[in-house]
This record gives C-alpha cells, sequence and structure tokens, in this order.
C-alpha cells in the first residue's frame, strides 16, 4: 500500500505471499506512475528496512526517477513505535 504524507491511500495492491518485499513495492510504485496527477508532486519514498538495497533504490531512481529515503528506528527502541516518516 501505498499512502501520502497525509496517510491518504494512493494505491493498494495485493500480491501472494511469496512475493518479496522489494519486488511487491517495484508494483505498487508502477501503478502509482501510472496515475500522473497522483504523482506529479511526488520526489521522495520513505520506506522501511524491507525496501533497504541498493538494487531497489537504482531502479526507483533509475525507471521512476524519485528518491528513496529507508526510515529505521534506532536501535535501543524496542516492540512497535510509530516513527515520523512512515
Amino acid at each position: 500500500m501505498t499512502v501520502d504524507t497525509l496517510g491518504l491511500v494512493l494505491r493498494v495492491l495485493v500480491t501472494s505471499a511469496s512475493v518479496g518485499e522489494r519486488e511487491g513495492g517495484k508494483k505498487v510504485l508502477n501503478r502509482v506512475k501510472q496515475f500522473p496527477q497522483q504523482a506529479s508532486r511526488l520526489t521522495t519514498i520513505w520506506v522501511d528496512g524491507g525496501f533497504d538495497g541498493e538494487l531497489f533504490m537504482q531502479w526507483v531512481m533509475d525507471f521512476l526517477r524519485w528518491i528513496v529515503q529507508v526510515v529505521l528506528r534506532s536501535e535501543q527502541t524496542k516492540g512497535f513505535v510509530l516513527l515520523k516518516k512512515r
């Protein structure tokens, strides 16, 4: 699922459990890109640690022209914590 900074849903994509996070991320971001009116001001994608990796970030930059920023919780934090940018 992709949401904007207000938490409003941009796109939802349901895949099988065998589809990895990065592959599913590529699919849903491609769907967002297909709707220019929603993606026209989009420049930065905030993701969790499951999307970390040079290949995914490079793919987003090359094909979608957006910046990927991984938002991680601090290592001292245990359990669920609401992160500012995610």
